[in-house]
């Protein structure tokens, strides 16, 4: 996945940054900035880090050397990803990566020209990221896992395995649009299942 976000970016530092505008006006020829909506210290995040890191390399691409990455961590409080956003804005760097649905559209609302990669996050569309998947607009690009689509076959497998379980409970954080919409499938999907909802915010 990280190799994969690597290549997205790379791509389209081609189309945004020209090497001759690199060569004049700066050093390192491109600027990424990094939102996430997690701690850098959060289980995983140095790891997510660490492998896009590496998938640059792989790409010929060094941080410090041949590019520049201006990291932003919301530490978990979703409130604080505008301000982040438009700070990388007013930075001016070439192109934003996003880890979340929460980042991604705090992304979306703070820049309609500098692009925006999406590095993860749940359904683009339902959660207003994108207008559609085939056209998604003129400065979002990425790759979304899609979570929400698999609830029912979830709950079918534990139907499955586990015929004794009569309810399931789903955990969510209510500010996190993305979260609601799993509650949302996951809640219709329970029904179906012929099993007790019980949702813990």
């Amino acid at each position: 996945m990280a190799g994969k976000i690597a290549l997205f970016v790379l791509l389209v530092l081609a189309v945004t940054v020209s090497p001759a505008e690199a060569q004049q006006t700066k050093k390192i020829p491109a600027r990424i900035g990094y939102l996430s909506v997690n701690y850098l210290s959060a289980t995983g995040v140095r790891e997510q880090i660490e492998a896009f890191q590496q998938g640059l390399r792989e790409l010929g691409y060094v941080e410090g050397k041949t590019i520049a990455i201006e990291y932003r961590f919301a530490e978990e409080n979703v409130d604080r990803l505008p301000d982040l956003a438009a700070e990388l804005v007013r930075l001016k760097v070439d192109l934003i990566v996003v880890q979340s649905t929460p980042a991604a559209l705090a992304a979306k609302a703070a820049t309609t020209t500098i692009p925006i990669v999406i590095a993860g996050g749940t359904d683009p569309v339902a959660t207003g990221v994108v207008a559609s998947l085939a056209k998604p607009g003129e400065n979002i690009t990425g790759v979304t896992i899609m979570n929400a689509e698999l609830a029912g076959k979830r709950l079918e497998l534990l139907k499955e395995t586990s015929r004794k379980v009569s309810r399931v409970a789903v955990l969510w954080n209510p500010p996190i649009q993305a979260l609601l919409l799993f509650s949302n499938r996951h809640k219709r999907q329970l029904k179906n299942c012929a099993y007790n909802f019980n949702p813990w915010r």
